[in-house]
């Protein structure tokens, strides 16, 4: 028996709803009912009514119901004792961020900090974006720093979780340039001619993005599909070796740029071929009493914040009330 399975229980007997549990426990419906299924074959009884609507908890389910809200809440309060063993743990501000963010974004933003902030010790969890928010989901970190957009929003509880902005972020589509300075492959491509395209794999949040871009641009676009990763660095890697064309975040292509090593696949003058994103900085709000039942989220609460990231979050909170 896996804890995010009671996790996932609470947050169904708390909504009553499996449509609403999912998105807040970012999994998809389907996913979301084989782990509570799941969780019934280990109980080895029926936990939910799924005859009624809104969703019923049977008697079973109400006794597990309580014993998890304990168990959750015993785990959390060993975690932060834990957590308190060392000093120097206080001290250092766990950030869980998605790869692109992690090589491009994260590195000159804590330069950023450091001249206006102060010092920070940090750890940073570099991961994909479903993984990023389920550190955040589990309490596995202190902050996440993920890109938005509202084509693709995530599905976080606002009573549970807060967030502020940290900018923005424009995706575009880039590639080597030849010998006098000028693209090698250039958007939008002919019928008979597509252009090579570096893409990133299905499911990749940013190929989300690029798919939104085609999808909404006024001119048709050719493409063949060359090579396909799910990091912005392995396609930025392959761009600068004149394989093809790629859409990347401009911070990731900043220095290159500037060394003119890569030039937009843009032709002049061209507009609608590119998308601008957020770049946000979550956390779960500090609870300093239990969850009454029926509350949102799945009860718990989380623990008292580090002061080191309280810290920051204030400082963050400030600078964006300034914008």
């Amino acid at each position: 028996m896996e804890t995010k399975w009671l996790e996932d229980f609470v947050s169904l007997a708390e909504t009553r709803s499996f449509s609403r549990s999912a998105q807040l426990r970012h999994v998809t419906q389907p996913a979301f009912s084989r782990r509570i299924q799941s969780l019934e074959a280990w109980a080895g009884t029926d936990l939910v009514d799924r005859s009624s609507y809104p969703t019923r908890l049977t008697p079973a389910g109400e006794t597990l119901y309580d014993q998890s809200m304990e168990v959750l809440q015993a785990l959390q309060s060993t975690r932060a004792m834990l957590r308190g063993h060392t000093s120097a743990a206080q001290d250092v501000i766990e950030f869980a961020v998605p790869h692109t963010l992690a090589f491009t974004f994260f590195p000159a933003w804590v330069s950023s900090l450091r001249e206006t902030f102060g010092p920070i010790k940090s750890r940073l969890i570099a991961l994909n974006v479903h993984d990023a928010v389920m550190r955040m989901v589990e309490g596995s970190c202190d902050l996440l720093i993920a890109y938005y957009h509202p084509s693709q929003p995530f599905q976080f509880d606002t009573d549970r979780y807060e967030m502020v902005s940290l900018g923005e972020e424009v995706v575009s589509p880039y590639v080597k340039p030849d010998s006098n300075g000028a693209p090698l492959f250039q958007l939008p491509g002919r019928v008979g001619h597509p252009l090579p395209y570096l893409g990133y794999a299905p499911g990749a949040y940013l190929g989300q993005m690029v798919e939104l871009i085609l999808k909404q641009s006024s001119t048709a676009i050719h493409f063949d599909r060359v090579y396909e990763t799910d990091m912005a660095e392995g396609l930025k890697a392959m761009a600068l070796e004149g394989h093809g064309i790629a859409f990347l975040p401009h911070s990731a292509v900043k220095k290159e740029l500037r060394a003119k090593r890569l030039v937009s696949a843009l032709p002049p003058n061209t507009k609608g071929l590119e998308i601008t994103m957020d770049v946000r900085v979550y956390r779960e709000k500090p609870v300093q009493k239990e969850l009454p039942r029926g509350g949102a989220g799945i009860g718990r609460g989380a623990a008292a914040p580090k002061s080191s990231a309280q810290a920051l979050w204030d400082y963050l909170l400030t600078q964006s009330t300034r914008k």
